[in-house]
């Protein structure tokens, strides 16, 4: 039977409501996208929200600076994993030390930039749009290499942000449009009144009454949405891993990730979010358990994906907006710093220490020095993994750190 434009709305009506305001658009273009995929390069970022303290992370155990500036929350020399006759990681960040020992893990240590804020929103924001509050910021620089790589596809979903808070900046693009979503099951729709999904595409289907191109929009879109819906609903219920995962928000959230990845989803970026790094008092507890979640996930997640055949295809990136003060303070915790290592984790990673641990000795402010800007990382990234150009996405040139095997 062939339906009239008010009745087929009238239909689809709570599957377009379930689908979300970022649907069934961007599962449309993803749908037909995920035709064309294969081998393209994913980007899965960790932002660390708070601050890390890079000092504890990847820890100077034979320096008795280190332990003059820190008496209550230095790790002893017994306790850590020793990644050289240096530096060690801390005991609870095994996930990490396990990627190293599989040479999946760099860590580029003395990250920083010029004149830091110690701010954690501008910070993160000077971190996301790679300029400062005085310039004009529209975008990230994720959303310029998206409309960068994405320019002759300007209608495919190249962007994913998992997460309960708001979209990071890294994300905002002036072509595309980056769904946030918190969990998998926005993706799929979920229909609470007694239509089903094969009713709606058989009225999808059924023979057009009316010349309506507004109509037909709707209707192809509804149906390639159907097919999207349908597919990561299999997905959930199949998706078979060995893996164990931890039971954390993270966890959950690069589980998801992986999941999608397997999918064969036109995505090339997946953003992640852990908060509460922000450590100024009593940190010693707090700060294991989050660098247990940080490792145990991303260790869980570059196994899972290793499985299911996408290892060569992923590349993950931890960061936070700034280090921690070399001295501990009088809460037992650690006031905003500067310098900090970052973390790449795939199988196609230089694995190791990449540049030199910051002097404790020639600190500025009482804060680590920094010798590689961030955007330095981000134009290996871009150039040599995501493979496009740096310059105008980083508004400026910047020396790509080489991270990657050749």
């Amino acid at each position: 039977m062939a339906l009239t434009r008010r009745q087929f709305v009238a239909l689809t009506a709570p599957a377009m409501m379930a689908f979300g305001s970022a649907s069934p658009r961007f599962l449309a273009h993803a749908a037909e996208k995920s035709k064309q995929t294969g081998d393209e390069k994913i980007l899965v970022v960790v932002q660390m929200s708070g601050g890390n303290d890079g000092l504890n992370t990847v820890v100077p155990f034979d320096n008795d600076e280190y332990f003059k500036a820190r008496p209550k929350l230095a790790i002893p020399k017994s306790d850590v994993s020793k990644i050289n006759d240096e530096l060690g990681f801390h005991p609870a960040a095994k996930g990490l030390s396990d990627l190293l020992e599989q040479d999946r893990l760099a860590i580029v240590q003395g990250v920083g930039y010029p004149n830091p804020n110690l701010s954690h929103f501008e910070s993160m924001d000077i971190w996301h749009t790679c300029l400062r509050k005085s310039d004009q910021r529209p975008d990230g620089w994720l959303g310029r290499a998206i409309d960068s790589i994405q320019v002759n596809e300007p209608l495919d979903i190249p962007a994913l942000h998992f997460g309960n808070r708001k979209q990071p900046f890294a994300l905002a693009s002036l072509q595309h449009r980056v769904p946030s979503v918190k969990s998998l099951e926005q993706f799929r729709l979920e229909l609470k009144q007694r239509e089903s999904l094969s009713e709606i595409r058989n009225s999808v289907n059924a023979q057009r009454s009316q010349s309506s191109s507004l109509l037909d929009f709707v209707q192809t879109s509804t149906d390639t949405a159907i097919d999207v819906s349908e597919r990561l609903k299999d997905v959930t219920k199949n998706y078979q891993t060995d893996v164990t995962y931890p039971e954390s928000p993270l966890g959950d959230q690069l589980k998801t990730v992986a999941q999608l990845i397997d999918a064969d989803l036109a995505t090339r970026v997946y953003y992640v979010e852990i908060d509460g790094f922000d450590t100024h008092s009593q940190q010693a507890e707090a700060h294991a358990s989050l660098l247990r979640q940080v490792g145990d996930s991303l260790s869980a997640f570059i196994a899972d994906v290793n499985q299911h055949g996408h290892g060569d295809r992923v590349l993950a990136l931890c960061f936070s907006e700034f280090g921690r003060r070399v001295a501990e303070n009088a809460s037992a915790g650690t006031d905003h710093g500067r310098a900090a290592p970052l973390f790449l984790a795939g199988n196609n990673v230089k694995s190791g220490l990449i540049g030199r641990m910051p002097s404790l000795e020639k600190l500025e402010e009482g804060d680590l020095k920094f010798h590689t800007d961030f955007r330095e990382v981000y134009a290996g990234i871009l150039e040599n993994w995501l493979g496009t150009p740096s310059g105008e996405i980083l508004h400026e040139s910047y020396r790509p750190v080489d991270f990657l095997k050749t």
